[in-house]
């Protein structure tokens, strides 16, 4: 779990800091580290929901073909 929070809190301040290095604006930084992280982990939960199946399915091919 201190894996997990430890890069939540990278992942906030790169957002972060790229968002007001690009505008200069501490509002707009602080809207990226929260909107960014949110949308990328949607994201990457159904990335890995789409790899599962073609996992499943790579693995359910090996099966027939043996």
């Amino acid at each position: 779990m201190a894996k997990t929070l430890s890069f939540a809190g990278l992942h906030m301040g790169t957002a972060f800091g790229i968002g007001y290095a690009m505008t200069g604006s501490p509002w707009v930084g602080g809207a990226l580290a929260l909107v960014e992280p949110a949308c990328n982990t949607v994201v990457f939960h159904l990335h890995e929901k789409v790899w599962k199946r073609i996992e499943a399915r790579r693995g359910a091919g090996r099966l027939i073909g043996t």
